[in-house]
């Protein structure tokens, strides 16, 4: 049955149905747009000295290179020209012909983008207006200054990313379509995925990368077995049970990253490294971070080294019966583990660490990647202005910081299958664990930007700890290091940069991928390979040359080279007298 106008009965019902879900769903909108926190401009994005800037460099390149600056202006209008004289042709010709080449850009692979004169044409428009917006970024370049440079470049690709014709409604085919063939139920789903990230965020826009409901941190994820054995007000120590009848005498203890949880090793069976590495015959052991509250604002890295790798690395030793640990820092847990051994270095103190691996851990920040571009004095002091007032850092604003590291594989991407095309976020448990961050205490987050990012304190051997100066020439512990390939929060460069000034022997693996798929490459998978040398890199483009390459996981490698430090196999139980707190993965990686 139809009515006057054409429409069945049905599609009137659910039209009206999804008008009175709109209503309702801006009304939750304003109210969690409402709720949302003031912060400090500096956390925000490039405040107005920096703009003011870059407009002046621009000017004066302008100025000082007037030919430059006229040749890109008539590229762009020359471009323009014959695209508008293509896109006439194709109208009047009844359509295009489709290109030859596939399109490499993810955004613009829908068939529409290429055969559909106006979508070609927004495309192509916007492709041309991105060169020439480099273009100009090129003439806002402070040669005395090559971060401003950085900055420039950076803001300018973050620009040009917001503004793709596929982040918005009336200019995306693939969201045109599903709204029509759903009568808009699609636009309706999008509307809701809004207002629940909104509420999910306190009024931010934050994108849900994984469906936070998919998941169950102790039931589907961090499922190895064993117990929380000791801990105090920064951290648990888990240990895990063994699944071999022999062990090594010496465990392995993992320092992960205090700006995530630890789980990222214990994910889900067929990709745990704890699981694999008890398989293999090692006793390990696991620091489970405690997130921070405002009661903690005091809590600094000195805390981190002291109360949380030293005082975990004692109590392995003590429960192993003095043989000591193999110890493990990923990330940002292997600075805080390069600072540990550079202070033993340093005084000669007696230590229970045998050996240190580091996965992806930055020690020398001279060029610590694409983040050096947030590190300014306005982006710092707004941090810290943020941190003052609560006692910690949001675990929002680091996360959307690192979120435009990747912004179309991390944001509009994203954004556009939730927003646009109404699809529920995926079930995906790295990307789970990547939304489940934690905190950064006061005092821990000024000298980490400070101390650390800014200043560089810990690779110019003048790390401030304890009334005493530290550095990367005070590590003398042997030590295998791992670093990524494609590594856009840790540099392979960078990383290995840094670690190559540590004393003892050391091996260094390059592992293809990124910063956690690089790391996270259980053996099974047959997935990334990697290579590997004894040489310490200097220069890093020959060392790459010169260094093994293999096939697969480089975890087989470390474990041998770990299994000549562990001591002697013995028959695997659980000390009597060791007392099981509660069962893994413990309270805290839950809070």
């Amino acid at each position: 049955m139809e009515n006057q106008g054409g429409m069945s009965a049905s599609n009137a019902f659910e039209l009206g149905q999804n008008f009175q879900r709109i209503n309702l769903l801006l009304q939750r909108l304003v109210m969690a747009l409402s709720r949302r926190e003031f912060r400090n401009p500096g956390v925000e994005g490039p405040g107005q000295p920096f703009l003011m800037r870059a407009a002046m460099s621009q000017a004066a390149s302008l100025w000082s290179n007037p030919m430059k600056a006229l040749t890109a202006q008539m590229e762009f209008w020359q471009n323009t020209t014959e695209l508008y004289a293509e896109l006439t042709q194709a109208m009047f010709g009844g359509g295009r012909q489709t290109g030859a080449q596939p399109e490499k850009d993810a955004r613009f692979r829908d068939e529409d983008w290429e055969r559909h004169p106006f979508f070609y044409y927004l495309k192509r428009q916007y492709q041309i207006m991105s060169a020439y917006l480099e273009t100009l970024a090129e003439g806002a370049e402070d040669e005395d200054d090559p971060h401003h440079s950085e900055q420039v470049h950076f803001f300018t690709r973050q620009l040009v990313d917001m503004f793709a014709p596929s982040n918005f409604l009336a200019s995306n085919p693939v969201a045109i379509r599903k709204a029509v063939e759903t009568n808009g139920a699609s636009l309706v789903e999008g509307l809701e995925n809004l207002v629940k990230d909104l509420e999910r965020s306190g009024g931010d826009l934050l994108v849900t990368l994984s469906d936070p409901e998919a998941f169950r941190i102790g039931e589907t994820l961090a499922v190895s077995d064993g117990a929380v054995v000791y801990e105090t007000d920064l951290f648990q120590l888990i240990r895990y049970d063994a699944t071999t009848e022999k062990v090594y005498s010496r465990p392995i203890l993992f320092i992960p990253p205090w700006i995530n949880k630890f789980y990222i090793l214990d994910l889900q069976p067929k990709t745990s490294m704890v699981k694999w590495l008890t398989s293999q015959g090692f006793t390990v052991y696991m620091v489970s971070w405690r997130n921070p509250g405002e009661a903690m604002r005091d809590w600094g890295l000195d805390t981190y080294v002291f109360d949380g790798v030293l005082s975990a690395a004692e109590t392995v030793d003590r429960i192993s019966g003095g043989e000591g640990c193999n110890i493990v820092g990923y990330c940002i847990g292997g600075t805080t583990l390069a600072i540990a051994l550079a202070w033993i270095g340093r005084h000669s103190t007696a230590s229970p660490i045998k050996s240190a691996t580091f996965f992806t851990a930055l020690t020398d920040f001279e060029d610590p990647g694409p983040l050096k571009v947030f590190i300014d004095e306005s982006f710092v002091g707004g941090i810290l202005l943020e941190a003052s007032r609560k006692g910690y850092l949001d675990q929002r604003i680091m996360a959307r910081t690192f979120s435009y590291l990747r912004p179309n594989d991390l944001v509009y991407g994203p954004a556009v299958k939730a927003y646009l095309l109404g699809e529920p976020p995926p079930k995906f448990d790295l990307l789970f664990w990547n939304e489940d961050s934690t905190r950064l205490p006061e005092r821990m987050a000024r000298e980490y930007l400070t101390y650390l990012y800014r200043d560089n304190d810990l690779a110019l051997d003048r790390f401030p700890l304890k009334e005493s100066r530290v550095g990367l020439g005070d590590i003398k512990t042997p030590h295998y290091v791992v670093a990524c390939e494609k590594d856009h929060i840790a540099p392979w460069r960078a990383s290995f940069k840094g670690l190559a000034r540590a004393g003892g022997d050391g091996r260094f693996v390059l592992a293809q991928s990124g910063h956690i798929a690089g790391i996270v490459n259980h053996p099974d998978r047959r997935k990334y390979g990697y290579w590997v040398s004894n040489d310490r890199p200097g220069d890093l483009d020959s060392w790459k040359a010169g260094a093994e390459p293999h096939e697969g996981s480089w975890w087989p490698d470390w474990a041998r080279w770990l299994s000549r430090r562990s001591g002697r196999k013995q028959p695997a139980a659980w000390p009597e007298t060791l007392t099981r707190i509660e069962p893994a993965p413990g309270r805290y990686v839950t809070e």
